[in-house]
């Protein structure tokens, strides 16, 4: 006879950050509930040190925590370490790979997204999505002189800049580097990093990593495209060696416009008696372009079409009417920020509550790190959707900072600044209040000219 299924009020799918965070934030409007949370990893995706920079800016850590140590610090919180295999929404039924039955009465489902491999078993095909994935790069850069990067996200852009010992042809789609957040000027300003010695001294890695002791790990030498997982975190090249063969640092070819056709095996190539190029030798300009989307559809309350059902994170697709300054990107920041609005979302439903979308989702703003310079990204910062009505104001010092404005009728929408420029808080205000900037002009951006003096 079948174990009865077990039942509770929350139940999160997804041990990534959204879905850590959703339960975190329901085991604290509920203490006397018990909060499933599903995730098919032995280990969680957890936030430290957690700084509000600004009103909608905000810097921390991510680190790979026991499930154990989650349910230590929220005791109603039971993490169930199983793949979800079925999900029937019309019985509030869950099923898990390990034959076991669950019943919900509100469910958010936070599992990631899906990588996009290309020539899915190939053994030389690798795709970067999670810690396994990075570790098996990691190891098979070990034995190579050459390598090709496909794709132009934020991974690609730090893979490509720690990278040693190996010659790197960086293949994109687009006419710029890291075009999901730079124009093609701060893309001009990063390149000579990627020609240039790295000078820089290995930083501490900021993320604890966990074993499980007596656990044997699986390796994963080819990734698993048909499965949904947490993504990487902001410092999750901190702590791998990734070095090839050679002896010089950096060697990298960007071909731009470009997808890949065809992947032949070694013996393949000699069979059809090609000839491998010789790797370039000089770099090619740059120019700009934007990106793509995909997911479950949510609206303003994190609910999917299906009652009862919310999504949060990478899975989900934000199809509520957005800001004039705001726009979905698929980050580790907007997942924290999407799990804890959906669990407040959840909770607001229960109590029979209404809740308002929240403050951070009225201005895009987020703040990393490329080519060991602080970024920060703010509003419309490539001018997404403005059309041909707008104008950019630039500032630059070369190796040093790279500040532009997009305007539009004399406000500011968006703003990238790349470098120590402590401008940040003065944009963002600028951008929330929309306050009309015509009389300033291109003083906007004078060095000579403190700005902070006349926003504070």
């Amino acid at each position: 006879m079948a174990a009865a299924a077990a039942r509770s009020q929350f139940v999160v799918v997804g041990g990534g950050i959204a879905g850590v965070t959703c339960a975190q934030k329901l085991a604290v409007e509920f203490p006397a509930e018990d909060i499933f949370l599903m995730t098919a990893s032995p280990v969680i995706k957890a936030i430290t040190n957690f700084k509000q920079v600004s009103k909608t800016l905000e810097e921390f850590d991510i680190e790979e925590q026991p499930s154990s140590l989650l349910e230590k610090q929220y005791p109603n919180i039971k993490v169930i370490q199983s793949e979800v295999k079925r999900l029937k929404s019309e019985e509030h039924k869950i099923f898990t790979e390990d034959g076991k039955e669950y019943i919900y009465e509100k469910l958010c489902l936070c599992a990631g997204a899906k990588p996009k491999l290309i020539f899915e078993g190939n053994p030389y095909v690798l795709g970067i999505r999670d810690t396994d994935s990075a570790e098996a790069f990691q190891k098979n850069l070990a034995q190579a002189e050459r390598i090709v990067v496909v794709g132009n996200g934020g991974i690609a852009l730090e893979l490509v800049y720690e990278i040693e010992g190996c010659e790197v042809i960086w293949a994109i789609k687009d006419k710029a580097i890291g075009n999901t957040f730079f124009d093609a000027g701060a893309a001009e300003f990063l390149i000579p990093k990627l020609t240039a010695e790295k000078q820089e001294t290995a930083m501490a890695c900021k993320r604890t990593k966990y074993t499980m002791e007596g656990r044997e790990k699986k390796e994963r030498p080819i990734a698993e495209s048909d499965k949904l997982g947490s993504a990487l975190g902001p410092d999750w090249h901190e702590g791998l060696h990734l070095k090839g063969t050679k002896e010089f640092s950096h060697k990298v070819h960007i071909e731009i416009l470009c997808e890949v056709k065809k992947i032949l095996l070694q013996q393949e190539f000699i069979q059809l008696q090609r000839t491998s190029l010789t790797f370039p030798k000089k770099e090619k300009n740059v120019e700009p372009d934007e990106g793509e989307d995909g997911g479950l559809k949510v609206d303003k309350h994190m609910h999917t079409s299906i009652p009862d059902i919310y999504a949060a994170g990478d899975i989900c697709t934000a199809s509520w009417e957005p800001s004039p300054v705001w726009h979905q990107m698929r980050l580790w920041t907007q997942a924290r920020q999407m799990g804890w609005y959906a669990a407040k979302c959840m909770a607001a439903d229960t109590l029979g509550e209404s809740t308002d979308l929240d403050f951070s989702f009225e201005l895009f703003a987020h703040v990393t790190k490329f080519f060991n310079y602080k970024v920060v990204v703010l509003g419309k910062y490539n001018a997404q959707g403005l059309g041909l009505d707008h104008e950019l104001l630039l500032r630059c010092t070369k190796g040093q900072e790279y500040v532009k404005v997009v305007m539009q009728n004399g406000r500011m929408m968006g703003a990238v600044l790349i470098g120590e420029t402590d401008l940040e808080e003065t944009f963002e205000n600028l951008i929330l209040n929309q306050m009309d900037l015509s009389a300033y002009g291109e003083d906007l951006l004078n060095p000579n000219i403190d700005i902070e003096d006349y926003f504070d």
